[in-house]
């Protein structure tokens, strides 16, 4: 394979986020996360329920003002993952399927995370002005699809 045909940085690691996005459990948005170095991949996270509780796909939402408060969003189990295991993520870019909500964009400011790539677009306009005036990059980047596999199979995508 030539070097054309390989998938840049950014592509491939926006496909491994894709890939994490699979293991979510709030079926209102499937979201990864993964938190790059040096292209060291340094933690994964997506959006789920706190450790030892139910999922929103077990248990139902739990909503407030419209959204699902039940989970931790994808960016943050991603730090939390992170920090649990004592990983320095300063510096460090984010590769997240949708950008980030304001709460998330705080705590990724805050980590040291100094890029930010996202795939859809997710809501928070404030995200752009903040992330100039803290000189955090930030690019938007299509998620790669990737079909999720039903019931343990894998499943073949099929042409349209």
């Amino acid at each position: 394979m030539s070097d054309d045909a390989r998938k840049s940085w950014d592509d491939y690691f926006m496909a491994i986020a894709t890939q994490v996005a699979t293991r979510a459990t709030c079926d209102r948005k499937h979201v990864g996360a993964v938190i790059v170095r040096d292209r060291t991949i340094l933690s994964t996270g997506y959006n789920g329920s706190v450790r030892g509780l139910g999922h929103c796909d077990e248990v139902g939402h739990m909503m407030e003002a419209g959204h699902c408060v039940r989970t931790i969003h994808a960016e943050c189990n991603a730090i939390i993952q992170a920090a649990k295991n004592g990983v320095a993520i300063e510096g460090a870019s984010i590769y997240v399927t949708a950008s980030p909500c304001w709460p998330c964009f705080k705590m990724i400011a805050n980590a040291g995370i100094q890029r930010i790539i996202f795939g859809e677009f997710y809501r928070d306009e404030r995200i752009y002005e903040f992330a100039r005036v803290l000189e955090i990059e930030l690019q938007q980047l299509e998620p790669v699809p990737i079909t999720a596999p039903a019931s343990g199979e894998l499943k073949k995508d099929t042409p349209a």
